[in-house]
């Protein structure tokens, strides 16, 4: 049992095994065993993440898929496993779908959701587009949102036949976004980035 973050090893690969003896409050994710300490979002990522999570939430509210937002342990295994010790990969997205609803257990999700949603902040703008994105890429998500809040823009990637994310357009606040996955799903990006 790990009840300090300080007593964590940066420099060590951990497992999701490992992860469910933390009981200290600070949030961390885990991409393939590293370590990313998580800050807390600021206002302007909160104002985002619940213009979003209104337009999710009208959506989906009759389908059958479900919507989740951080803090919720996504776990994407390299290998389908139901060995938490071979499960190195713990990613809290800022918004999540999933349609598989087996893919749901009481600790959150394991596997690919069908749509994350991320929003960019100092500090994580790396993380997000370079290592999620290869483990999104990698465990099948099916398409995913990177949100840049200062400079009002998003880049949408949709998985292709070949496993590989294929970059649509960029959109800015002057667009509608409009889901790969779910067509008829639509976004005004205005409303998204307004204050």
């Amino acid at each position: 049992m790990v009840t300090r973050f300080e007593d964590l090893d940066l420099t060590k690969q951990y497992s999701y095994a490992d992860y469910l003896k933390w009981t200290f409050q600070e949030r961390l994710e885990l991409i393939r065993g590293w370590i990313f300490p998580m800050s807390a979002p600021g206002r302007r990522h909160q104002q985002i993440s619940w213009n979003m999570t209104t337009s999710f939430v009208d959506y989906f509210r009759d389908k059958p898929c479900k919507v989740y937002l951080a803090p919720f342990d996504v776990r994407l295994p390299r290998k389908p496993t139901p060995d938490n010790a071979r499960i190195e990969t713990v990613l809290q997205p800022d918004l999540c779908v999933i349609c598989d609803l087996s893919k749901l257990d009481d600790k959150g999700c394991v596997g690919a959701p069908d749509l994350i949603v991320e929003i960019l902040s100092p500090g994580n703008t790396k993380k997000e587009m370079k290592q999620k994105f290869d483990v999104y890429q990698e465990s099948g998500v099916r398409e995913y949102w990177l949100i840049q809040p200062d400079d009002r823009n998003v880049f949408q990637y949709v998985l292709n036949d070949e496993g590989i994310y294929i970059g649509l357009h960029p959109l800015t606040d002057e667009d509608e976004l409009v889901s790969r996955v779910f067509p008829d799903f639509r976004i005004n990006l205005e409303g998204v980035f307004a204050d």
